[in-house]
C-alpha cells in the first residue's frame, strides 16, 4: 500500500506537542454530512479536531445506509447533521459539535458567519451550493478544501484567496439540455424517452412548466405549412385529438389549449384513455407531420390492446432471473405498471395535497417514469432500459462507492492539516483514479494553480458579456434563468448604468416584483448597455455587458460569453476569417494564387502537453509542477486536443 502514497503528501508541520493545540482551539465548518461528510466528521474527531460545526439540509434515507456508516435503521427520517453529530460524539466525546439542519444557502450562514472559522471543508453533491460557498470563503477569506467523488473516481483541492484558483475558476459545463421539439416529437435516444416521462410526471401531477410540455408540438421549426391536419381518419378521432395539451385545433381559426391535467381530471385519470392518448393518438398526430419523416424512421402508434401481446414471451425468455431492478420490463409489464402506478399516485392528490414533486426514491414515481420511458421508446424504436438505468439517468447519478467516500475524506484531512500548518506551498490538488498509473500510483497530486486573471467570481473585478434578444426577454427571466441560474447568485440586485440609476430588480421582497413580467427593451436596454449586479449574501459584484441578438445556437435563450475583451477578440478573429474565405473565392484560380491564399491562414498549433479532467463538472485543467519538485505520471484520465474521450472522462460527473 505504500507505493500509492505519492512522496509530495510529504509536508512540515510543528511537532506533535504543538501541534495538537492547533488542533483543539481551530474552528472547523463541514459543509455536508453525506457520504463523504460522515467519513469526514469521523476522521476529524479521531485527528483531534474538537471544535467543530456541520450543517446539512438532508433527512436520512433509508438508500444512504450502504455507504453512510455514521447512520442506521433507527434513524431514518432524521436530520442527517443532528444524527452524525451523536454517532461522531462516540469517537470523541471531548469534541464539541453543533449541527444545524438546515440549507447553507439561508442569508444566515453569510460572511458574518463563516468569519468565524479556521477553516472550510465542502463534502457538498451540488454545484449551486459548491459556488456559494466557494464565494463565501473568498468573501470572508477563509481557506476552503474542496471535494467530490463519482463512483471509483474522486479528488480533492484547496483553495484560498489570492493564493489559488477558487472553485469558479475554470467554467464549469452546464447542465445537458435538449431542445423541446426533440423531446416532444422527434426522440432518438433513450435519454430523451426519460426526460419526456419526467415532464409528463409534472404535467399530471405536479407543478406544470409550459417549458415541459409533451404533447407534439406543430410549431417544430423543421415543420412547413398546417401540420396535423390530416391526423386522423375521422371526425370522432379529431375531436379527441383536441383533447391533446396545447394542442391546435383548427376550428374557425382558433386555438384550443386544453391542460395535461385538466384533460385527465376530467377522465378521472382512467390508464386506459391516458395510454390510448399518449401512445396512440399523440403519436397518429405526429405522423401527420411528413417532413417530420422523410429523414428519420417513422413512431409505430401502439394501442391498449396491442400492449398486451408484443414480443412477451420472446423478452419474457430473454431476462428470466437475475436483480429486479436490473431485468428489462417487456411491453406489458410497462402497461400492467403504468396503470397500477397512476392509481396509487392519483390517490395522493388530495384536497390539501395538489402538487407532487416527482422523487427517485419513491418506488410509484420512478415506475410511472420508467414504464412511460419505455412505452415510448419501443414505439419510437430506441432501446429500452431497465428501471436501474432509468433511476440512474433520470436522477442523474453515479453509484456512491463507500471506499471511494472514505479515501477522500481521509485526504480532506491531510490537506487541512497543511493548512492549519500555514505550509499552502505543500497542499495540491489529488485525483483518486479508477486504477493505478504507470507508477502504480492510485492517487495522483497536481500543483495548485494561481487565480485565473479573467475569472468571473476571484477577478479584482468581475466582468462578462450575456447574449439575449432584449425585446423577448423578461426581468424575472433575468434574475431566474441567468443571474440565479447560470450565475448562482442567491439574492441579486441588479442597478441599469444608466446615469439614472434605475432599479432594475431589488433582494428585497416586492420592492421590484411589477418589473418582472416586462421585457428588458421597456427599460430602454439595448446592445452596449450595462447592468450592475450585486449579491449581498455572498459580497459578489459583477459588471454585465449586454448583446443584444435575436438568434442563439441549439435554440437557447441566452449565452454567457465571458470576458468582453476575450469576445472582442473572438469577433476581429472571426471578421478577418471571413475576409480570408472571401479573398480566397475571388482570387485567381492558379496553383501560385491559391497557395498564395492559402498562406494567409493562420497555421494550426497542436499542444503536446496533457491535461487533467476535474472531477467537478467535467472541466479541463492543466496540470503544473512547480520547479525542481518530481514530476508524477499523468493520471490516466486525459483528454486529447483532438477531442477525443478516454473511457474514464465519459463516466465523470459529481455525486457528492
Amino acid at each position: 500500500m505504500a507505493t500509492l502514497l505519492p512522496v509530495s503528501f510529504k509536508m512540515a508541520v510543528p511537532k506533535e506537542k504543538d501541534f495538537m493545540p492547533l488542533l483543539a482551539s481551530c474552528r472547523i465548518l463541514v459543509v455536508g454530512a453525506g457520504g463523504i461528510g460522515c467519513e469526514l466528521l469521523k476522521n476529524l474527531v479521531l485527528t483531534g479536531f474538537e471544535d467543530i460545526e456541520v450543517i446539512d439540509l438532508d433527512t436520512i434515507d433509508v438508500s444512504n445506509l450502504n455507504r453512510q456508516f455514521l447512520f442506521q435503521k433507527c434513524h431514518v427520517g432524521r436530520s442527517k447533521a443532528e444524527v452524525a453529530k451523536e454517532s461522531a460524539l462516540r469517537f470523541n466525546p471531548k469534541a464539541k459539535i453543533v449541527a444545524h439542519h438546515d440549507s447553507v444557502l439561508k442569508p444566515k450562514y453569510g460572511v458574518p458567519f463563516f468569519k468565524e472559522f479556521t477553516m472550510v471543508m465542502n463534502a457538498l453533491d451540488n454545484q449551486a451550493a459548491r459556488n456559494h460557498v466557494n464565494r463565501l470563503c473568498l468573501a470572508s477569506d477563509v481557506p476552503l478544501v474542496e471535494s467530490g467523488t463519482a463512483g471509483y473516481l474522486g479528488q480533492v483541492t484547496v483553495i484560498k484567496k489570492g493564493l489559488t484558483e477558487c472553485y469558479e475558476c475554470q467554467p464549469k459545463a452546464a447542465q445537458k439540455t435538449y431542445p423541446g421539439c426533440t423531446i416532444r416529437n422527434t426522440p432518438s435516444e433513450p435519454i430523451h424517452c426519460i426526460v419526456w416521462a419526467k415532464h409528463l410526471f409534472n404535467q399530471l401531477f405536479g407543478e406544470a412548466d409550459p417549458d415541459e410540455d409533451v404533447s407534439p408540438d406543430s410549431a417544430d421549426p423543421e415543420l412547413v405549412g398546417q401540420a396535423g391536419k390530416s391526423a386522423l381518419d375521422s371526425s370522432e378521432a379529431q375531436s379527441k385529438a383536441s383533447t391533446t395539451q396545447d394542442n391546435e385545433s383548427a376550428s374557425n381559426g382558433n386555438v384550443l389549449r386544453v391542460s395535461t391535467r385538466a384533460w385527465a381530471s376530467s377522465h378521472d385519470y382512467c390508464p386506459k384513455k391516458l395510454f390510448t392518448k399518449l401512445f396512440s393518438e399523440d403519436i397518429l398526430y405526429l405522423l401527420s407531420m411528413e417532413k417530420l419523416w422523410e429523414n428519420r424512421r417513422r413512431p409505430t402508434p401502439l394501442t391498449w390492446e396491442e400492449a398486451g401481446t408484443i414480443d412477451e414471451e420472446k423478452e419474457a425468455e430473454n431476462d428470466k432471473g437475475g436483480i429486479a431492478d436490473q431485468r428489462l420490463w417487456s411491453v406489458k409489464e410497462c402497461q400492467e405498471i403504468f396503470s397500477s402506478a397512476v392509481h396509487i399516485i392519483r390517490k395522493r392528490l388530495t384536497g390539501e395535497v395538489t402538487e407532487l414533486v416527482w422523487d427517485k426514491d419513491d418506488e410509484s414515481s420512478m415506475d410511472f417514469v420508467c414504464a412511460c420511458a419505455n412505452l415510448r421508446a419501443h414505439i419510437f424504436g430506441i432501446q429500452r432500459k431497465t428501471r436501474f438505468d432509468v433511476k440512474s439517468m433520470a436522477g442523474n447519478i453515479i453509484p456512491a462507492i463507500a471506499t471511494t467516500n472514505a479515501v477522500i475524506a481521509g485526504l480532506i484531512v491531510l490537506e487541512g492539516l497543511k493548512v492549519l500548518a500555514g505550509e499552502f506551498g505543500a497542499a495540491r490538488t489529488t485525483y483518486l483514479n479508477r486504477r493505478p498509473n504507470p507508477r502504480r500510483r492510485l492517487l495522483v497530486p497536481c500543483a495548485l494553480d494561481p487565480p485565473r486573471p479573467q475569472c468571473l467570481v476571484c477577478a479584482p473585478r468581475p466582468r462578462l458579456a450575456l447574449k439575449l434578444p432584449v425585446a423577448l426577454t423578461s426581468v424575472g427571466a433575468l434574475k431566474d434563468k441567468v443571474l440565479r441560474g447560470a450565475l448562482a447568485m442567491a439574492a441579486p440586485d441588479v442597478e441599469v448604468v444608466d446615469g439614472k440609476g434605475t432599479i432594475l430588480i431589488s433582494s428585497e421582497e416586492g420592492e421590484t416584483q411589477e418589473n418582472n413580467g416586462k421585457m428588458l427593451k421597456e427599460f430602454n436596454i439595448v446592445d452596449g448597455t450595462q447592468l450592475n449586479c450585486d449579491d449581498f449574501l455572498q459580497n459578489y459584484n459583477i459588471l454585465v455587458d449586454i448583446i443584444d441578438c435575436d438568434q442563439l445556437k441549439d435554440g437557447a435563450e441566452f449565452e454567457v460569453i465571458g470576458d468582453p475583451e476575450q469576445l472582442k477578440k473572438e469577433q476581429e478573429e472571426q471578421a478577418k476569417e471571413q475576409d480570408k474565405k472571401e479573398e480566397e473565392q475571388t482570387s485567381s484560380s492558379s496553383t501560385s494564387a491559391a497557395t498564395a491564399a492559402a498562406s494567409l491562414l493562420p497555421p494550426t498549433v497542436v499542444e503536446d502537453d496533457d491535461d487533467l479532467v476535474c472531477l467537478d463538472d467535467v472541466i479541463v485543467k492543466k496540470r503544473k509542477v512547480e520547479e525542481g519538485e518530481e514530476r508524477e505520471e499523468e493520471p490516466p484520465l486525459k483528454k486529447a486536443r483532438s477531442g477525443g474521450k478516454t473511457e474514464e472522462e465519459e463516466e465523470i460527473m459529481v455525486l457528492e
